[in-house]
Parts: structure tokens; sequence; C-alpha cells
């Protein structure tokens, strides 16, 4: 999954290397903490979140044979 986001997310940004994702697993919820450069901020929300929630349609599919709750933060570095 960390990979389908980088996937994702990097054509997106003028600084895919500032691109990277962390994973944090508990008994419930898996987050992914998604870096990217400042600049890039709003490119990857997009207007209305609209790039963001489209990140995150495609990353819950993936997952669907999960049971556990998929959460997706998006954070500057």
């Amino acid at each position: 999954m960390k990979e389908l986001i980088e996937t994702i997310v990097k054509p997106l940004v003028d600084h895919p290397e500032a691109v990277s994702v962390d994973v944090q697993e508990t008994d419930t919820a898996i987050a992914y903490k998604l870096s990217v450069h400042p600049d890039d901020m709003g490119k990857v929300i997009g207007k209305q979140g609209r790039v963001a929630k489209a990140i995150r349609t495609v990353s819950f599919a993936g997952e669907s044979g999960q049971k556990k709750k998929t959460v997706i933060e998006i954070v500057d570095k």
C-alpha cells in the first residue's frame, strides 16, 4: 500500500524526492502518514480536497481485504 500511495503522489508534485510514506499499525487501524514538500501541499490536497479524497479512495480500494481501519494523513516536512 505504501508503494501505491507513492506511485500516485510522485507524478503530481514538483519535488518527488521529498515524498515519503510512514506506516503506523495498531490492533485496530493502519495509519499512513504522507509527507510532501510544503510547496506541494496544495497539489496533493487539490481544490476542496478532491485530489486527497481520490488518493484515499484508491488506497481504500486496495485495502479492501483488511479488517482494520485505514487512515491517510497528509503532512508537510
